[in-house]
């Protein structure tokens, strides 16, 4: 991981991201909302009980963690990064909302089983990919018997993400993650069931369209997924 690469955007990210994404006709608040909330309702459907505890792997400036607050009230949250400028603007952002941790890229300075969930939004593709794995094995050492780990990335296959990747500042050094090679990552880093639901299938004029993306989940053009992976 390049940390002074997060280090030296870690002030001008939002600004970044908002005319980034200007072509999608949302701003960044929409899409860190919208992963929470697709969260939740996965989480809910397949009746699990409230984490306790919660890990934002690749918290950055914190974008996910008011809405992982808002969405899992009683949970117990933790985000972690190895951009120290980027944590230190998460806690000024977000006091108490979450207790934030510095990472060294390797080794998470964390007790076994410590985490009911992980979630990380979009980071993998700013992790060189022979690293996966080992990232991978570690996040489930983390986890608790029977906790989820819920990942999203952008999808390659998408020429509207592509174009977007492709002018973003902070996106410079990415290398977009085909979801069957994430989920075969997961695998290989022992955990024991993965699926794949692509989302984000409509821009901002075509919202009204939006209720329809469950159902569109197999289809691999949306232009996100998430990859869920049970320990």
């Amino acid at each position: 991981m390049d940390v002074a690469e997060f280090d030296k955007f870690a002030d001008e990210y939002r600004a970044l991201h908002a005319d980034n994404i200007r072509l999608s006709g949302e701003d960044p608040e929409y899409f860190a909302r919208y992963k929470i909330q697709d969260l939740r309702r996965r989480w809910d459907a397949a009746g699990r009980a409230e984490p306790a505890a919660a890990l934002d792997f690749g918290t950055g400036i914190g974008n996910s963690i008011p809405h992982l607050a808002k969405a899992f009230p009683s949970t117990r949250l933790t985000g972690l990064d190895v951009s120290q400028n980027s944590l230190d603007l998460a806690e000024r952002r977000f006091p108490g909302m979450a207790h934030y941790v510095r990472y060294d890229g390797w080794r998470a300075p964390f007790e076994n089983a410590s985490f009911d969930l992980i979630f990380s939004a979009c980071v993998f593709h700013h992790i060189d990919a022979a690293e996966h794995r080992e990232i991978f094995a570690e996040l489930r050492r983390l986890l608790r018997p029977g906790g989820l780990m819920v990942i999203f990335e952008h999808n390659p296959v998408n020429p509207a993400t592509r174009h977007i990747v492709a002018t973003c500042p902070f996106d410079e050094n990415a290398v977009l993650i085909p979801a069957p090679k994430l989920k075969r990552s997961q695998l290989d880093a022992g955990f024991r069931q993965v699926q794949v639901a692509y989302t984000a299938f409509f821009p901002g004029q075509l919202r009204l369209l939006r209720p329809l993306e469950p159902m569109l989940a197999g289809c691999p053009l949306g232009a996100q997924y998430c990859t869920l992976a049970e320990a």
